[in-house]
C-alpha cells in the first residue's frame, strides 16, 4: 500500500516536472503541441510510461513522439537532476488517443441532437 503511494507521488511528480522541461527547454519544434496527460511508474521506479496527447494530424503525432524520442536522454537527466532520485527512470512515450475518442463520441452526440431536432420539426409542421 505504501509503495502505491510512493509511486503515485512519484508519478505526479514526475508528469509535473516533464511537462515544465517540455514546454520550457526542449527547444525542437515537433513537440511544441504536446501535453502530457498521464504518467504511469512501474513499481521499481526503473521506468515510466508518458503518455501524451497532441495536437494536429497523424504526421504530427508520428513527428511529436519522434521528437520527444529524440530528447529523451535530455529529460531523463533533467528529471533526475530535478528530482533527486535514486535511479534514473527510463521515459517511455506513447499517444493518448483518448482526447479524439472523446471527440468523435460527441460529434456523434451532436449528430443524434440535430436528427432529434430535425424529427420534432417535422413533426410540428405536420400538425
Amino acid at each position: 500500500m505504501i509503495e502505491n503511494r510512493r509511486q503515485d507521488r512519484v508519478s505526479a511528480l514526475i508528469q509535473r516536472e516533464l511537462s515544465e522541461v517540455i514546454h520550457r527547454d526542449v527547444k525542437d519544434p515537433r513537440v511544441a503541441f504536446c501535453t502530457i496527460t498521464h504518467v504511469e511508474a512501474s513499481a521499481d521506479l526503473k521506468y515510466v510510461d508518458v503518455k501524451v496527447s497532441v495536437i494536429g494530424g497523424n504526421e504530427q503525432k508520428k513527428a511529436t513522439l519522434a521528437g520527444l524520442k529524440s530528447a529523451a536522454g535530455f529529460l531523463r537527466r533533467e528529471m533526475n537532476r530535478r528530482l533527486s532520485l535514486k535511479h534514473s527512470p527510463e521515459l517511455r512515450f506513447s499517444l493518448d488517443d483518448s482526447v479524439d475518442h472523446l471527440m468523435k463520441i460527441d460529434e456523434l452526440l451532436k449528430e443524434i441532437e440535430d436528427e432529434e431536432e430535425l424529427k420534432n420539426e417535422q413533426q410540428e409542421n405536420e400538425s
